[in-house]
């Protein structure tokens, strides 16, 4: 029998449970504030809340919630002048629903620049940083920065932790990530930075999980919606991906011309007198599926169009004829290729933008299942437990394909976490 010291020494080396940490995500967009609170720990992260102010600006715009279990709790049109509006909106939600305060608050930031390479606490130093690095990205890194500061003036001394897109293809080769450009300005950051960094990272985890830690050694990941970018994964590393210097690169998309012969700009300068205002406007909002079909960017309605308008027709077909030439061009960089994971607005319910995409990839062997590809337009919330659901390609086909849903929010509080609890 042990005795009372022996005991009291074994009572002394339990670990004593870790307190809850609350993990507010928060994914800011040039016109919409995603949100998620996160109970965290070092094995998992358990969303709580979820939901997404939408179309900010727009008098046509939304703000739902939902709770754990993915159940609607508000939907509701709403107009909020700015993310600030969005911000007070999110905070009120979270008061009124008597979750816990956040411990931390984690924010998906798009481009840091040269200098802010790898997920990191947010300083003084950061934020001018970010400020500096609005020029390669101004769609996204001004919204940000507003969201950063609202968030610190509602949560005064909760640490804040800045989660970049660009983290994830930090390593990319020299092969990959010089731009045919000269030296000095490659010495001025002038690279291929890539981007949705955190969503091919949820992908990867998410497979990591559902494989049992086999994760297929060549990997294609299709992030397909208003931005769009096709990403080369060997051995879950980046080794290549569409997007360059910018998130404006790469193939087309809603609004964005993604890849352009530099000789239109120059054109565009010269003969019609463009100014650099002039030209942003034109590549990065109304050009891609809008420029193409002159009646908008999204996917869902030019399809309804298509069967009557050409332009809709035409801006569809070379969208997922964009999307299969990347593909083809990451399988040659992987050398071959064992699995195509679509995410994304359109990448996880358009059903016919993945069978059109795939069509043209048949050289390599890859084959849909109709019926499985039509029924997957819903990606299911538990993909661990549900990875044949996801599954859309045939049985004979020589590479896997699935839909999985892009978890980018809670790859932000995964982040903030590893980042706040360093071993």
């Amino acid at each position: 029998m042990a005795s009372p010291d022996s005991r009291n020494a074994e009572l002394e080396l339990e670990p004593e449970p870790e307190p809850d940490y609350h993990v507010l995500a928060l994914n800011s967009g040039s016109s919409s504030l995603k949100f998620g609170l996160y109970r965290v720990g070092p094995l998992q992260a358990e969303v709580m809340l979820s939901g997404e102010a939408d179309a900010i600006g727009d008098e046509k715009g939304t703000f739902c919630a939902r709770d754990s279990r993915q159940n609607k709790l508000i939907s509701e049109t709403v107009w909020f002048a700015s993310q600030r509006e969005a911000f007070v909106r999110i905070a009120k939600l979270l008061a009124e629903s008597d979750l816990p305060v956040p411990s931390a608050v984690g924010h998906r930031i798009v481009h840091g620049g040269a200098r802010l390479r790898q997920h990191c606490v947010i300083d003084d130093w950061v934020v001018r940083q970010l400020a500096a690095a609005v020029s390669f990205a101004p769609l996204h890194i001004p919204s940000a920065l507003s969201v950063i500061q609202f968030a610190q003036e509602h949560f005064p001394g909760i640490p804040q932790v800045a989660c970049f897109d660009t983290t994830f293809h930090a390593e990319l080769a020299e092969v990959a990530r010089v731009l045919p450009v000269p030296r000095e300005l490659q010495a001025e950051g002038i690279q291929r930075y890539g981007f949705h960094g955190l969503s091919c990272e949820s992908i990867v985890h998410q497979l990591v999980h559902q494989l049992a830690h086999n994760l297929p050694k060549r990997l294609v990941i299709a992030h397909l919606g208003n931005g769009a970018s096709v990403t080369a994964v060997r051995d879950g590393k980046s080794i290549d991906t569409s997007m360059g210097l910018t998130p404006t690169g790469g193939v087309m998309m809603g609004t964005r011309s993604g890849d352009l012969d530099p000789g239109v700009l120059i054109y565009l300068m010269r003969e019609k007198k463009f100014d650099v205002a002039a030209l942003e406007e034109m590549v990065d909002h109304r050009s891609g599926l809008l420029g193409v079909s002159g009646i908008g960017s999204d996917m869902r309605r030019l399809r309804e169009a298509a069967s009557v308008n050409a332009d809709a027709r035409l801006a569809v077909q070379m969208f997922c004829y964009a999307v299969r030439k990347q593909v083809a061009a990451m399988i040659a960089a992987l050398d071959g290729v064992d699995l195509i994971v679509f995410t994304g607005g359109i990448g996880e319910n358009d059903w016919e933008s993945r069978a059109e995409i795939c069509l043209g990839l048949s050289w390599i062997g890859v084959t849909l299942d109709q019926a499985r590809n039509r029924s997957a337009n819903k990606p299911i919330s538990d993909a661990l437990q549900n990875t044949l659901q996801n599954t859309i390609h045939d049985p004979a086909s020589r590479c896997a394909v699935l839909v999985l849903a892009s978890e980018e929010d809670e790859q932000i509080a995964r982040h903030t976490w590893t980042i706040l609890h360093p071993e």
